[in-house]
């Protein structure tokens, strides 16, 4: 591997990489080698910025979760705007159509890992929780507007929408036109007036 390189933003280079290592390979072959090969960097420049390969992969998770919070504005900012069930199946699918199944499988896959984000994130699955704040935020935004009902149940319905959306993406391939609206569609029925 070349060494004396500049590198402009080690820790982006790195979380690119393991991304791409993680989408094409899955959580099992993600591995420090794996990693820093994919950046095409030495491997000691991973371990010059983290303590450790779960340090790296906790910061990885809490960056991705970071960038949620940009996802979650523009989804309150779709409210009263198009279709509730449009806004909802195009946030389903910029989260689960990128990384974000991987990232799960990789949290689930790793105790160590889980342990770690367990420190600052005691509940839920870090990143679907968040995830599901974010649709029940968007949907209680609707509901203020008077297009979800006074009555509805948004923290289930959140919890729901994330689940299904996360097992309609988590097959491998991506889902086929439509199923993820269909989904939509069904979940949230009882819930508009």
């Amino acid at each position: 591997m070349p060494t004396g390189v500049f590198l402009r933003d080690p820790r982006e280079q790195l979380f690119g990489a393991a991304e791409r290592v993680l989408l094409r390979a899955g959580p099992s072959a993600l591995t420090s080698r794996a990693v820093t090969d994919e950046a095409g960097v030495a491997k000691g420049v991973l371990h010059r910025h983290f303590a450790d390969f779960d340090d790296f992969l906790a910061d990885l998770v809490r960056d991705r979760i970071v960038r949620l919070e940009t996802d979650a504005a523009a989804l309150q900012a779709a409210a009263g705007t198009g279709s509730v069930v449009d806004n909802l199946t195009r946030a389903l699918t910029d989260l689960f159509g990128s990384v974000a199944v991987g990232i799960i499988a990789l949290i689930t896959f790793r105790d160590g890992l889980r342990a770690r984000l367990r420190r600052d994130r005691p509940h839920g699955l870090p990143l679907l929780s968040e995830a599901g704040a974010m649709i029940a935020d968007y949907l209680a935004a609707e509901r203020d507007l008077g297009r979800l009902r006074a009555d509805a149940d948004l923290d289930t319905l959140g919890l729901t929408l994330i689940g299904s959306g996360h097992l309609v993406f988590a097959g491998g391939d991506a889902p086929e036109p439509g199923a993820v609206r269909r989904m939509v569609s069904e979940a949230i029925r009882g819930a508009v007036p």
